[in-house]
């Protein structure tokens, strides 16, 4: 009698097979706003979302940068990180320690725009 096998089961979480994703952030700062300058408020920035790295497990990768050039069409601040899939853009973005950034963002920020992209 020949041995039968367990059928072959392969198990699969489909968040797994979408495609990795870049996110883009960049904002022009209010000059004198809560007394700071537009680069002082770029360099509290960076040094916040540099701190996430470690603390939003979603990320995968994160550079921020400062501008350099300061040209009219400049904008003070970029941001870009890295994440699975969308879903894994979604719990960055709600993780508390963003949510903390974002708050102060939406008072500091004279603009911020934002691309959101998959990774071939």
């Amino acid at each position: 009698m020949q041995r039968q096998r367990p059928p072959f089961r392969l198990h699969l979480r489909l968040t797994h097979l979408l495609p990795m994703l870049k996110h883009i952030v960049m904002w022009r700062f209010k000059d004198g706003a809560e007394g700071q300058s537009a680069t002082q408020h770029a360099a509290w920035m960076k040094q916040q979302l540099d701190a996430l790295v470690g603390v939003v497990p979603e990320i995968r990768s994160l550079e921020c940068g400062i501008d350099v050039l300061r040209t009219p069409v400049s904008f003070d601040a970029v941001l870009t990180v890295v994440v699975d899939n969308i879903e894994a853009l979604s719990r960055y973005a709600n993780h508390p320690a963003h949510l903390k950034i974002a708050e102060r963002a939406k008072l500091i920020a004279d603009t911020r725009v934002a691309v959101d992209y998959t990774l071939d």
